[in-house]
């Protein structure tokens, strides 16, 4: 396996992989609105590539803002139906996680089972409100630096948006 940031080249591969692992109107998702008109963070969206050169795994990395302070949202991750099972997953959240506090942000959330990812670190976020209509107890975050989330509540909002 080949695990390699994501390059324009690959956005066609990477979309395709994406429709493949979610329900149809994926994009209509509230955590998609947050990424309107927003790159995502370069560094942090990674690609694996098994032995045959196929695309077996993907994540990636937005930007945005909790009560104004900074942080990362992630997802979508996504592993070829093929491959899962095999913790390519979780290799991609460890690393991009690692990188991530390397790159110097602190907190990092995301929407997504809380019995799944609490084996990565993430807990649930109390006083943090996603864009409806997301439930609550899916909003999830992790700190990447001790206390990066302590005090920071608030909506979730584009990284763009005025503030």
């Amino acid at each position: 396996m080949d695990l390699e940031r994501e390059e324009p080249a690959d956005w066609w591969e990477v979309e395709a992989l994406y429709d493949l692992c979610f329900a149809p109107g994926r994009t209509a998702l509230s955590s998609y609105r947050l990424r309107d008109d927003v790159p995502p963070v370069p560094e942090l969206c990674l690609c694996l590539w098994d032995e045959t050169e196929a695309l077996a795994g993907v994540i990636r990395y937005w930007p945005v803002r909790v009560g104004g302070t900074p942080a990362l949202l992630l997802g979508p991750v996504a592993v070829h139906p093929t491959r899962q099972g095999e913790g390519l997953a979780g290799l991609l959240i460890r690393e991009s996680l690692r990188r991530a506090a390397k790159l110097g942000w602190s907190r990092v959330m995301l929407v997504g089972d809380y019995p799944y990812y609490r084996r990565f670190g993430f807990e649930k976020l109390t006083g943090v409100t996603m864009p409806p209509p997301t439930n609550p107890e899916r909003v999830l975050g992790i700190a990447l630096a001790p206390g990066a989330w302590d005090g920071v509540a608030g909506n979730v909002t584009s990284w763009n948006a005025p503030g």
